[in-house]
């Protein structure tokens, strides 16, 4: 067997922009380390440099009820999937200056007409790092889900979004039923599914 040795450096040959659109891509000529040893040949990746997002699953504890929103997703529909209008977390890219907790107290208010009162952290994590630079901040966030829901979103940057509020039962039930199809939803619902009680207990008992 090879002993492996850990790789840690990367050269970048060459760096160009490819796209400037609504969607940044770079592509890049490069070489790394082998877990062998020595390095790679020179490869070609394109990247799309998204940066950061953060989304938030707005979570009643007192209700034990959950904010979903439903929007077109363009990605989904060029993919063939049986709907592109999807069910999600509220989420968004976060701004210059701005810090992902703030970006989703922004966005849950735009979104779903959400203020959130406290704020979780669930992860951090790449969303498809074979091809994509986003970091993902993920949260549950408490909110008083009493007469939350209906049409939301940005008319000047084309947003249709549906919120609607869910029983906690019926919102983890989505995920046997394949209603899920987007992984920070599939992710904080899981953890809600593990964690909701401890929540609950965690903030009403600073009421």
């Amino acid at each position: 067997m090879v002993q492996a040795h850990q790789p840690t450096r990367v050269r970048t040959d060459a760096k160009e922009s490819i796209s400037q659109g609504y969607l940044k891509v770079l592509r890049y000529a490069l070489r790394h380390e082998k877990y062998a040893g020595g390095w790679t040949d020179t490869l070609t990746r394109e990247v799309m440099d998204r940066g950061g997002v953060a989304a938030v699953l707005p979570f009643d504890p007192v209700r034990q009820e959950v904010v979903l929103v439903e929007q077109f997703r363009v990605g989904a529909w060029a993919s063939g999937w049986p709907t592109p209008w999807l069910l999600e977390c509220v989420a968004g890219v976060i701004e210059d200056g701005e810090s992902a907790g703030e970006m989703v107290r922004r966005e849950a208010l735009e979104e779903a007409g959400c203020k959130l009162v406290e704020l979780e952290l669930i992860a951090r994590y790449f969303s498809s790092p074979g091809a994509c630079s986003e970091m993902v901040d993920l949260f549950c966030g408490r909110v008083d889900s009493t007469a939350l829901g209906g049409i939301h979103g940005l008319a000047d940057e084309g947003e249709d979004i549906l919120a609607r509020v869910w029983p906690l039962t019926e919102a983890l039930a989505l995920l046997d039923t394949g209603q899920i199809s987007n992984s920070m939803t599939l992710i904080a619902l899981q953890w809600l599914t593990l964690n909701h009680q401890r929540v609950t207990n965690d903030w009403l008992r600073h009421d």
